[in-house]
């Protein structure tokens, strides 16, 4: 059993969550592409190995941008015949992608500023680098807040990568004008290849903490525990649900998926169980946008064990 009426509902919802992720990624590849011709110039003029290596994550910035783009037009993409279940992990993909992008950025910043510390390099143009960083940082600031109010609406989690390498940003220009302030200003020739490592070892981090999210919808984790629970709470808001056990959730792109299976009186017709269940599962999927609820009917007192999982993972009514 699962929604009927609602399909057309969740049909409007993911397409205008489909539009939104698709001007954010457009926003962050039209944003990346000012960033990389600002900073070509700088980097060119100042010699900074802080300012090369925010170029760097700029240029990477850029083609990650047009990746999620594309990812978040396929996962937009709706059901088909060989995609029954959408196309939402189009996007856990499109974050991999990135995620191994900066990673070899992070390896090429931090190799250049080891390299720097024996050349005793110093670098030029104060003003320049520090008026680009401002700039920069001014720009970025305006797409994270947009970025911030698509997340909000759809949870897209290419999108959500996407904002976790604009955050950095905001930290590599502030770096890159403490080096030229304090190589230039005060003479410590050390500062640009030390900062170049900290944004480099800032990168890594947030490779990281991308692709764990991503592996994480690529292999169905479950619901976070909080969200598991706020449905299990709104489920007993309903009679018709007593009984409910064998839930599973999954994540999907900005789809979500829930399935269980709950106990009707062994003398029920399917019409009569189906008509009891309806309404509990239109209400739920009110107060869950982009849910899909799937619902499997057991006798009263009897719960299905599948043959995949283990009985403690099956058989505990809640």
């Amino acid at each position: 059993m699962s929604s009927g009426h609602h399909h057309h509902d969740h049909r409007a919802h993911g397409a205008e969550r489909g539009d939104l992720t698709k001007r954010a990624a457009l926003a962050s590849v039209t944003m990346a592409l000012f960033l990389v011709a600002l900073k070509s110039w700088a980097s060119w003029d100042t010699g900074s190995v802080a300012m090369l290596g925010s170029l760097a994550d700029n240029t990477l910035d850029l083609i990650a941008s047009l990746i999620t783009f594309l990812g978040v037009r396929w996962a937009a993409m709706p059901a088909d015949a060989e995609h029954r279940f959408g196309h939402g992990k189009a996007e856990a993909l499109a974050a991999l992608v990135q995620v191994i992008l900066i990673t070899v950025s992070a390896i090429g910043i931090g190799w250049r500023a080891i390299a720097r510390f024996s050349s005793n390099a110093r670098t030029e143009g104060l003003e320049l680098g520090v008026g680009v960083s401002v700039i920069a940082m001014a720009a970025t600031l305006g797409l994270l807040a947009y970025q911030r109010y698509v997340i909000r609406r759809t949870g897209s989690v290419a999108i959500s990568t996407d904002h976790l390498h604009y955050k950095t940003d905001i930290v590599l220009n502030l770096s890159v004008i403490a080096a030229l302030v304090l190589d230039q200003m005060l003479g410590w020739r050390l500062a640009d290849p030390l900062f170049g490592l900290a944004i480099a070892g800032w990168l890594l981090f947030g490779a990281w903490s991308a692709a764990s999210h991503s592996v994480d919808q690529l292999m169905d984790r479950e619901w976070p525990e909080a969200e598991r629970e706020a449905f299990l709470t709104a489920a007993r808001d309903y009679p018709e649900l007593a009984g409910l056990h064998d839930l599973r959730t999954r994540h999907s792109g900005t789809h979500r998926f829930v399935q269980f299976h709950v106990w009707v009186p062994p003398e029920w017709t399917v019409k009569e169980a189906h008509d009891s269940l309806e309404r509990a599962e239109h209400a739920l999927c009110d107060r869950f946008p982009a849910t899909e609820i799937i619902i499997h009917l057991d006798p009263e007192g009897h719960t299905d064990r599948e043959t995949m999982l283990s009985r403690d993972l099956t058989e505990s009514a809640r």
